[in-house]
């Protein structure tokens, strides 16, 4: 099988799909890798680090795609990349359709097999591939709110963890999955004044045996949000409904009533995100705004400000599923791997995963139904 490795091309991200010793891996099995030139150098893997492992450097996006059976990426592919796509070719990466019509509308006419890092999911629920950057940014959430906090940034000027006879930042955290308790993490160690919300009792108990009562839970309801977002200081948006488009459940009206100086961190921002007043996501090179007196933030790619570790990290998780897609070929490869199965969200100009559908108002069409099994 013919792999490719683009360089990422979205505003300030600097994590690349494969390391040196995956693409060695992969060479092991058999396969050709063919990566873009720099596409790891800002992170310390340099085009001579490939080579020597077996890969070929090609120097532009076009040769990549165009040499290449199965394209592996980081981030869902910008319109700069649509007229380089090849009818029938696969392409692994986050893609969140969800709120990326456009891009579906390319990935179903050139019969593109898209299979998306975020929908691939284990039988007990868990999304293997999603887990290691939500672990990121849940954490990073923190260091970001905790920075624009600070006055220069237009914040309160508020120490998260307070020093004696000054109380510490009020956090709230909406959502306890991974990246909510990845946050509770960072702010309880920091000392600040932590709740999480979540629609669900059963989360909310895992949080109270996790942090033996150094974080509140409480349920979200629009009472207590409307309650505990006039008092946060710094409140972290972690809601994920896989494949869904993300509810908006912090409105224009509930940001009108916080406190002047107070940070909204969106880390759901990738499937829509859940504050009203947060329109279109922001980047790394401008990340936030000022409305309604409150520091917006909702940069969608914010594992890539640690791409370093960020990138070994999802190498971890990713490489087993590109080695059994090369190794068997994707319909064998889906049919003997569940997980995989369910992360197939185009196939053959069908749209194939139900929740993508239902977000966009679409019809999708059964895997199974097309690939026989």
């Amino acid at each position: 099988m013919i792999i490719g490795v683009p360089r990422e091309i979205k505003n300030g991200e600097h994590r690349v799909s494969l390391i040196p010793t995956s693409v060695k891996s992969l060479i092991s099995h058999g396969h050709t890798v063919y990566v873009q030139k720099d596409a790891g150098k800002c992170i310390g893997f340099e085009d001579q680090h490939y080579e020597d492992v077996g890969a070929k450097i090609l120097d532009s996006l076009a040769d990549v795609y165009s040499k290449s059976e199965i394209i592996v990426k980081v981030k869902e592919p910008l319109p700069e990349e649509y007229q380089y796509f090849k009818t029938g070719q696969t392409i692994i990466t986050y893609f969140h359709l969800a709120v990326e019509p456009e891009l579906l509308d390319v990935l179903l006419k050139k019969k593109i097999t898209a299979i998306a890092y975020e929908t691939i999911q284990k039988s007990d629920g868990t999304l293997p591939l999603l887990t290691p950057m939500s672990e990121i940014a849940g954490k990073m959430s923190i260091q970001i709110g905790a920075r624009l906090l600070e006055n220069t940034a237009g914040g309160q000027g508020i120490l998260l963890g307070g020093v004696p006879g000054v109380l510490p930042a009020k956090v709230l955290v909406i959502g306890a999955g991974t990246v909510g308790i990845n946050a509770a993490k960072v702010a309880s160690g920091m000392g600040a004044d932590v709740t999480i919300l979540d629609i669900l009792p059963s989360k909310l108990a895992v949080v109270e045996n996790m942090f033996n009562g150094r974080v509140k839970t409480g349920i979200s309801n629009d009472y207590n949000l409307r309650k505990f977002c006039k008092s946060a200081h710094l409140i972290i948006g972690a809601v994920l409904i896989p494949g869904l488009k993300a509810p908006k459940i912090i409105s224009e009206e509930i940001v009108k009533t916080m406190r002047g100086g107070a940070v909204i961190v969106d880390v759901s921002i990738d499937q829509g995100g859940i504050v009203e007043t947060i329109e279109q996501p922001t980047s790394i090179d401008n990340p936030y705004f000022v409305k309604h007196n409150v520091v917006h933030y909702g940069v969608p790619n914010v594992p890539s400000l640690v791409a370093r570790t960020a990138t070994v990290s999802l190498n971890n998780y990713t490489l087993p599923y590109v080695e059994k897609l090369a190794d068997k070929g994707f319909i064998a490869a889906v049919k003997s791997t569940p997980e995989l199965y369910k992360g197939v969200n185009t196939y053959q100009g069908k749209l194939t995963n139900s929740d993508v559908a239902k977000s966009l108002g679409l019809q999708f069409s059964e895997l199974s139904m097309l690939i026989g099994f």
